[in-house]
């Protein structure tokens, strides 16, 4: 098996200098220097032969990137299965970026990357409710962060940035060229999720994971190069070491044989890479450049509603386009008919309240139930403006939802195609036939479904209320209303 990480490395802290390192380890205790060279230290080395086989296994392809959580693992984990670290609630670790193709991999030594990490759980049960989790979280903690970055610490990083609304979630950006590092802290801990409280629970372990993509075609950073992560548990300050030193007690009270059964204890936690869409998100990923930020209004090429046919692809399409981009990975595998399948219950389930009522009512096409209908038909006279197409007896339905007479004008155009501003007034037909002017407050009276037949007048702009603003000859739209009888107009 070939390790292309004893190379020659250029790290930059507090100026540059160069060493030979089979691998970085051990935990730092000052500011001067980013970690203990060590040659052919079989310890540092097992975790990479570890997770190389892995890598093999699982048929990952390889990154020229490996990211190290320098906090020990658990001794008192079973050969087969993933490893566990302990973390203290609020202390700062370092997680290091390293770049173990700095000569050979060129692709993108010349730009920057964007790294984004998030404290996710490991058990597929929370998983499904994960929003639901943090938002209980931040209710009993307001104020506080899940995640954060210690700025002051972290070395090689660029524009770091928490997330004001995502509590779990931090990013940053890195020069590939150059090894990073960045201190981050935990300030959840594992029991805050059990179920019941009263003292002695398990605590639920994490995901520690980090998301890696590059610049696109627009600058934005879509492209995704690489997910790792590891499962951690984090404990009340000082926890965690106490912690540790009982499972060492416990592996060394059991008999050779027996502890061949158990993986040992490493300096390091190696976050092995993982399938993009293996683990659910909360927090969204970046958005595609084809998706605006600033509008409700689906991106264009997205079909406005989800349809049976639709593809995976297509699926995940839609949800981008309508601002669902947090659940595209936990709809990956799901097509258009799987959608249209679940019902509200199966939504608020697994989205939670708001957010899956949402989802459902945008899956199933609802529209927002107007707060006025009225039905308008055109009088056919001389001094109408359009010819309807329809008989006399047509109607269309206006739906207003703002209940003012500016809505209502720019309805009417809309209906017979007119430029709005062409509409000078519009009247309502009153007793005897008079002309009463329409206001807002005449508009949130209208009675629901009330029926109405538009007569249309040309006025000149030179009218007396006008000559001040306009020297130039010209026409103007009035509209009357009148409430519709059978077979006659009101008036």
């Amino acid at each position: 098996m070939h390790l292309s990480i004893c190379e020659t490395l250029n790290v930059n802290r507090f100026g540059s200098r160069k060493m030979h390192a089979g691998f970085l380890i051990g935990n730092r205790s000052s500011m001067i220097g980013i970690a203990s060279i060590i040659g052919a230290n079989k310890d540092a080395l097992a975790p990479f032969l570890k997770h190389e086989e892995e890598q093999q296994s699982t048929e990952i392809g390889e990154s020229p990137f490996h990211h190290v959580l320098c906090a020990a693992t658990s001794p008192a984990v079973k050969l087969q299965d993933e490893t566990l670290t302990y973390l203290n609630q609020g202390q700062s670790y370092e997680i290091r970026m390293l770049n173990r193709k700095l000569v050979e991999y060129t692709d993108i030594s010349s730009k920057c990357i964007k790294s984004i990490v998030r404290v996710v759980f490991h058990d597929r049960r929370l998983q499904y409710t994960e929003h639901q989790q943090l938002e209980g979280w931040r209710w009993n903690r307001p104020g506080d962060r899940i995640l954060d970055i210690d700025i002051p610490l972290s070395v090689g990083i660029m524009e770091p940035r928490a997330h004001p609304l995502q509590l779990n979630t931090i990013e940053f950006l890195w020069d590939p060229d150059k090894n990073a590092s960045v201190f981050i802290q935990v300030n959840c801990i594992s029991t805050e999720f059990t179920p019941r409280k009263h003292g002695g629970e398990k605590g639920v372990p994490f995901r520690i994971q980090i998301d890696t993509f590059s610049a696109g075609e627009h600058g934005e950073y879509t492209e995704h190069m690489l997910s790792a992560s590891c499962q951690v548990k984090v404990f009340k300050p000082k926890g965690a070491d106490r912690k540790l030193k009982t499972d060492r007690e416990k592996i060394e009270k059991k008999s050779p044989q027996d502890r061949e059964k158990y993986q040992p204890s490493y300096k390091t936690t190696v976050l092995t890479e993982v399938n993009y869409f293996f683990f659910f998100q909360c927090s969204p990923w970046p958005e595609a450049p084809s998706v605006s930020r600033t509008s409700n209004t689906p991106s264009p090429g997205y079909h406005i509603h989800l349809l049976p046919s639709s593809s995976m692809q297509d699926t995940q399409h839609w949800l981008h386009g309508n601002r669902f981009s947090s659940f595209c990975r936990l709809f990956s595998g799901f097509s258009g008919s799987d959608l249209l399948k679940m019902s509200r219950e199966d939504f608020i389930q697994i989205c939670g309240p708001a957010d899956g009522i949402r989802l459902f009512n945008a899956i199933k096409g609802r529209c927002i139930q107007p707060r006025l209908t009225v039905y308008v038909s055109q009088l056919q006279n001389r001094n109408q403006l359009h010819t309807k197409a329809a008989g006399e007896d047509v109607y269309h339905a206006l739906y207003l939802e703002d209940l003012t007479v500016l809505e209502l004008t720019e309805k009417i155009a809309n209906l017979y195609n007119a430029p709005s501003q062409q509409i000078r007034h519009v009247y309502r037909q009153g007793p005897t036939g008079i002309h009463v002017l329409v206001s807002d407050e005449m508009v949130q009276n209208f009675t629901e479904e009330s029926s109405f037949i538009i007569s249309t007048m040309k006025g000149n702009f030179m009218d007396t209320d006008w000559a001040s603003c306009l020297s130039s000859w010209s026409y103007v739209v009035k509209i009357a209303i009148a409430h519709a009888q059978k077979n006659s107009v009101e008036g």
